[in-house]
């Protein structure tokens, strides 16, 4: 073979590896995170610290598939493939995903919140805020007019105090009716007219097209801060609650260990099922982990706690596996825990 014909071959297959890397497929990959210490991001004013051990969140990477990671993930026990309609919902784009990611977070800080003071006896108030646009239908009056991020405070000229009475308002009119939202986009408030139009499912419902949540702030004494702005999702309100928690109270439930965890925390202080736990077991071990607390789900067959058991036995890890279904289940397993001997 020519040196010059050995030199075209190697061009173009160069061209092919980077065409191939930056083809993504309609496909969505995961492994394993990181186990990230809670104590440098959660700051009760005034709070204990000093703990013996630390609180850690874990996390699951992800990231659209090209060739070559669809091919590594094939191949890898502990990543995970997910076709795009599993992750994303239908026609929603990146910016959209990103801010309801985002805004999962801050549910889940505030409910994590909510729970610990209310565990240590402190007050806890809300000051409602609006409706949260996560999203705008296309094809719908809202669409090209509110964007996802998107604070509504008024319909009208009316202030309302939730969802519930804003869907209400906007399902009193007709299609075809315009209302005025106000609403709020990085920091400027500012006004648009829309025209309601009919839901197409045969009720003839008049809707603006938005998907909304409450935005809602909460209140608490002695103040709290949780830098968590490149987490995403709201898996991580067990362990929130935990380190508030901790540092609400005088005496250290880390005891000296090294604690992860997983689950959803609802402002009843339920423990909820999250999405890649045995990918977090993972993350949990190559932090050196001691303790790993995983949704029980009451037991039910095929839970995170099942699974986050196959993964450490499966990687033979030291890591003690918890089952908890509530907050205070949690709490009671540290109080009750030894203290590490050193």
């Amino acid at each position: 073979m020519s040196r010059k014909r050995s030199i075209g071959i190697s061009i173009l297959a160069a061209i092919l590896i980077m065409i191939s890397a930056l083809f993504y497929l309609p496909y969505y990959v995961t492994k394993p995170g990181m186990a990230k210490e809670l104590e440098p991001i959660v700051e009760v004013e005034g709070g204990y610290n000093g703990e013996e051990g630390d609180f850690m969140l874990t996390t699951v990477r992800m990231g659209r598939a090209n060739i070559y990671a669809y091919l590594i993930a094939k191949l890898s026990k502990y990543q995970e493939i997910y076709p795009v309609e599993d992750i994303r919902a239908e026609d929603e784009t990146d910016e959209e995903y990103n801010i309801r990611q985002l805004h999962m977070m801050d549910n889940s800080k505030t409910s994590a919140i909510e729970v610990a003071y209310k565990k240590a006896g402190k007050p806890v108030e809300y000051t409602y805020k609006g409706v949260y646009v996560l999203r705008t239908m296309e094809g719908m009056p809202a669409h090209g007019k509110l964007k996802p991020g998107d604070l509504v405070f008024k319909v009208d000229g009316n202030p309302f105090l939730s969802s519930e009475e804003f869907i209400k308002y906007i399902s009193s009119k007709k299609p075809g009716d315009t209302v005025q939202l106000s609403y709020k986009r990085n920091g400027k408030s500012n006004q648009v007219k829309i025209p309601l139009k009919a839901l197409d499912d045969g009720s003839n419902r008049p809707v603006v097209g938005i998907q909304l949540v409450d935005d809602k702030e909460i209140d608490v004494e002695p103040d709290v801060t949780v830098e968590s702005e490149e987490i995403g999702g709201p898996s991580a309100g067990l362990m929130f609650s935990l380190e508030i928690y901790n540092q609400l109270v005088e005496e250290d439930l880390t005891k000296g260990y090294e604690i992860a965890g997983t689950g959803t925390m609802s402002t009843d202080g339920t423990v909820g099922r999250i999405g890649g736990i045995q990918q977090k077991v993972v993350a949990a071990d190559k932090a050196d982990a001691e303790i790993f607390f995983a949704p029980f789900e009451k037991g039910a067959k095929g839970s995170n706690y099942e699974e986050a058991l196959i993964a450490a036995k499966d990687i033979k890890t030291k890591m003690k596996i918890v089952p908890v279904d509530t907050f205070e289940e949690a709490v009671s397993y540290l109080e009750n825990l030894k203290e590490k001997s050193r």
